[in-house]
């Protein structure tokens, strides 16, 4: 395994844990703790940036060129901004899932590049 793609991995678990790791019963549809703790007024979706930021860095870090950070940096300002209206910005989270967004861009980049294998994520 490349380094690359370890690190691909990483992120894609992290991704995965931000925006859809709990199954919701019932409805079936999958929230993280991106969607949790932005419920907290006035601060979550501040906090939820933070891992946000740090997948852009990392895409960065990756050789992700400058249009794909561009539009991670609006998926994740998108979801940060609209998230912070409430009630709809909780519900716009629960769905919008930037981060998984955001790595499956640097997933696609990654593969057209050869630096990591062709295929689905480990958390589709």
């Amino acid at each position: 395994m490349t380094d690359h793609h370890a690190r691909l991995q990483r992120l894609e678990k992290v991704a995965h844990r931000m925006d859809s790791a709990i199954r919701i019963p019932v409805i079936g549809l999958r929230v993280g703790y991106d969607s949790i703790i932005g419920m907290i007024p006035g601060v979550g979706d501040l906090l939820t940036l933070a891992p946000s930021a740090w997948i852009i860095y990392e895409s960065k870090r990756l050789g992700a060129p400058a249009h794909v950070i561009s539009r991670m940096v609006a998926n994740t300002a998108t979801d940060t901004l609209v998230g912070m209206i409430p009630l709809i910005g909780d519900l716009f989270d629960a769905t919008f899932k930037s981060n998984r967004k955001n790595v499956a861009l640097l997933r696609a980049h990654l593969e057209r590049k050869g630096a990591v294998p062709t295929g689905q994520p480990r958390f589709a």
